[in-house]
């Protein structure tokens, strides 16, 4: 009786907004020059693809504003002595306007061999120093592609070179590295694993805490990346938080299988003062249903989780920008193997039987940042921020027999605290020079704690606490020998003060435009990244001397990575795509003794390894070849196909040459999608439109090192053969995504229908073979088979 109160009520609010009279909605941005960052005064905003000459110019600080009907819509944005800039197939709705940031490059010629228009491919990176093996990340691709459950690292794995064939997390495997290899900034600042349930040291996890209804725009980059980037070997992903809407409020409310989420932004304080903020919540929907005693299938197995995210900006007349943010969220999860069923035989991946695991993650940053302007060509940022991390677990034996006794056999207690602060200087000398310099300051304040059960005693395996602390400085300089030839050169250097690790790292790259659709690109990293903390407090549970920390000088692992790419822009969206690679690794940490071990394998299980006796003598190499083919969104059509064909190999301190963990040979994904818009004939602010999106995921299945049934039945416990590691491979991995979405525009609200059906085909991918100690047998644990996510979204 109350549910139905509440759906009556709904219903009216809903239909009292929608009996409102309509109107047109706004797209609002600012207009900068891409080098210098400064404002463009007077660039001129033109509306394409219309009967009528539509546009304005933008006012004293480089904003403008533009009034159009519901649907989509494509800009040109001018200036003299600039390249235009084109903004194509924007979306505008009711209940959310409009905001983009339009970079202008100003010309270095005015008469050039070669014709360059100036029109942006679209899925460039936002970085200027990204001129290989980067893309941009587009918010609205995570809403809009099948199987992404509106996370950005589910969205990167559709690109060339990303393996995603992994159901349960969204780790982001780059060219057969380890997803440890990864290095995820926001708002300038190195952040730790912004994911729900996160192991300690990874860089994924089963549920994102980013959200794309409060990010923007960012870079996603897999190689050779800018010298502004370090501490990483595999990749970066670089996004912000868009501000919020400094001239109106507008409210959000989403309903779906990820969480029950609300958000909030508008002009702060005074309206005129331009400062504006942005915040939302979210809280897992199976939390909710198990708070309501519904049952959704998952039995024990309850996933816990919520999440606030939120902005400040203030920019000011003569103090420059001020911006403060953070993101934060809290999950756990209780897999009591106790609790299974065992006449249904359940072989999924959400634990198992015989293990109780009681898991616990906080996770949070906040940061500040000013932005000041020195004059028309140089400025400064300083960014400050603080972030914790901490993961807790008891994990459970059960009897395997008669599982009556349950015993603790581990206890975990990790937490980091970081301080960073992050210092920029940008300059654009002229037309064709421009040259970044910065430092990065981190401190770490640690207190771990994982011990094991141990000859009916705990002993610890990680233990310890303190500070240490990572600086980076780094500069960059770009060159533009004329509008075809663009050179980038830098250097970062870090130095570790655990270990006393000290590192220099080149980096260049070249682009030429020989046509005004064709480039190639060269570009060369050397990269250097610090171990997981918690394995430099690794100790040997077995050693007379359990005190002493043999992982504690470990140096860097260092990467040198060369990329060739050649760009193809064709008919009018149409765009090719193809990169070769190859990746040299060396100082990976492997054991002193003859074994198959190497920290380039970390990040295939749910924690840091606990080997000790590290020493940095491991080397590996990854090379390969990505296509891309795709069209970007035109009359209501997209797709795109990317294909990788690689090799992931390394060697131990046996000296085998192996496949690596993530080495799956070859990855290939197909996306497609078309919009229908229709209504709004008699009435040009009402927009209905019907979305299908599909995707195809191939991939190769991964190497697995082979179980030993008879040692493992006499220690009552899974016992791998290392002489053959990574010598079996698991069947490839197939599935389909379908998408089908309706959204409904009026005047003053937007809704949106979806309902995502991922591995449509039900079809029973591998997650890993597992060793039964009830049962003495080997299982294959399977991952996700058919999974229907429903989602509702209001904009109001």
């Amino acid at each position: 009786m109350v549910a139905r109160k509440i759906l009556l009520c709904w219903l009216w609010i809903v239909s009292a907004l929608l009996l409102q009279a309509q109107e047109l909605k706004s797209i609002r941005g600012q207009v900068i020059d891409k080098d210098s960052k400064y404002p463009v005064v007077g660039a001129s905003v033109v509306v394409l693809d219309t009967t009528n000459i539509q546009g304005t110019v933008t006012d004293d600080d480089g904003y403008f504003k533009l009034d159009l009907p519901l649907g989509r819509v494509s800009l040109r944005v001018s200036y003299i002595g600039y390249k235009d800039e084109w903004l194509n197939n924007l979306l505008v709705i009711a209940g959310k306007e409009l905001n983009v940031l339009v970079e202008l490059q100003e010309k270095v010629n005015q008469i050039s061999e070669v014709v360059v228009s100036g029109k942006k491919e679209q899925g460039q990176a936002k970085n200027e120093f990204a001129v290989i093996s980067a893309r941009s990340f587009d918010v609205e691709l995570t809403s809009r592609f099948s199987g992404n459950r509106n996370d950005p690292s589910r969205m990167a794995s559709n690109f060339a070179g990303v393996s995603g064939a992994n159901d349960a997390r969204n780790d982001i495997i780059i060219r057969g590295n380890s997803p440890m290899g990864m290095l995820w900034r926001l708002e300038g600042i190195d952040i730790p694993s912004p994911n729900h349930f996160g192991g300690f040291g990874s860089t994924g996890g089963p549920v994102s805490m980013l959200n794309n209804n409060t990010l923007s725009r960012g870079d996603f980059i897999t190689s050779a990346f800018p010298s502004e980037y370090g501490n990483a070997l595999s990749g970066v992903f670089d996004l912000a938080l868009r501000n919020g809407n400094k001239d109106k409020y507008e409210f959000m409310a989403q309903l779906g299988f990820n969480g029950i989420e609300a958000g909030a932004e508008g002009p702060f304080a005074r309206k005129k003062s331009k400062a504006s903020f942005l915040i939302n919540y979210r809280y897992s929907t199976l939390a909710l249903f198990k708070l309501l005693k519904a049952n959704f299938g998952t039995g024990t197995a309850v996933p816990e989780y919520q999440d606030l995210t939120f902005k400040i900006d203030v920019p000011t007349k003569k103090a420059g920008v001020f911006r403060f943010w953070g993101l934060g969220g809290l999950s756990k999860i209780e897999l009591l193997g106790s609790k299974v069923d065992l006449a249904k035989n359940p072989n999924n991946l959400y634990g198992n039987e015989n293990v109780d695991i009681y898991n616990r993650v906080r996770t949070g940053v906040a940061g500040f940042s000013h932005t000041y302007f020195f004059n028309q060509k140089t400025y400064y940022k300083l960014m400050l921020a603080a972030s914790h991390q901490t993961q807790l677990a008891d994990i459970d034996s059960v009897e395997p027999v008669y599982r009556t006794e349950i015993v603790r056999t581990n206890k975990v207690a990790l937490t980091q605290n970081k301080y960073t602060a992050h210092l920029l200087v940008n300059t654009k000398l002229d037309t064709k020079n421009t040259v970044t310099a910065g430092g990065i300051g981190n401190v770490y304040d640690i207190r771990f704690a994982d011990s094991v059960l141990f000859q009916n005693r705990f002993v610890p395996v990680k233990d310890g606490k303190g500070y240490s602390a990572l600086v980076e400085m780094y500069a960059m300089w770009k060159h533009k020998f004329t509008e075809q030839i663009a050179l980038n050169a830098g250097a970062h250097l870090q130095y570790f003060s655990l270990s006393s690790s000290f590192a220099v790292e080149p980096r260049l790259s070249i682009k030429y435009q020989f046509r005004e659709n064709q480039s190639v690109s060269v570009g060369y990293g050397m990269h250097h990244q610090i171990q997981p903390l918690p394995v430099y407090y690794n100790r040997d549970v077995v050693s007379m001397n359990n005190t002493a920390y043999t992982n504690s000088s470990l140096d860097f692992t260092r990467s040198q990575h060369v990329a060739v790419g050649y760009d193809l822009t064709f008919v009018k969206d149409f765009h090719l795509k193809a990169e070769a690679y190859f990746q040299y690794i060396d100082n990976a940490p492997i054991e002193k003794t003859k074994s198959s071990f190497s920290m380039l394998n970390a990040g295939a299980d749910f924690a840091t390894p606990n080997n000790t006796n590290l020493v940095n003598k491991g080397i590996g190499r990854n090379y390969g070849l990505e296509i891309t083919l795709e069209k970007f969104m035109s009359k209501g059509f997209y797709f795109l196909v990317t294909g990788s064909l690689f090799q992931s190999q390394y060697q131990g301190s046996d000296k085998v040459w192996r496949n690596t963990a993530f080495n799956g040979l070859y990855v290939v994904n197909a996306l497609a999608g078309y919009q229908y818009l229709f209504g709004g004939k008699k009435n040009k602010t009402k927009r209905h439109t019907l979305s299908i999106d599909m995707k195809m995921t191939g991939a190769g299945g991964r190497y697995y090192t082979p179980i030993d049934v008879a040692a493992s039945d006499a220690q009552n416990k899974q016992v791998l053969i290392d002489s053959l590691a990574f010598t079996e491979k698991y069947r490839d991995y197939f599935r389909l995504d379908l998408k089908l979405s309706y959204r409904i525009s009026f005047k003053k609200i937007t809704q949106e229908f979806s309902m995502d059906l991922q591995n449509v085909a039900n079809i029973k991918n591998i997650f890993r073979k597992v060793y039964n100690p009830r049962t003495n047998t080997l299982n294959n644990e399977y991952q996700q088979g058919l999974f229907i996510l429903p989602q509702y979204r209001i904009l109001f």
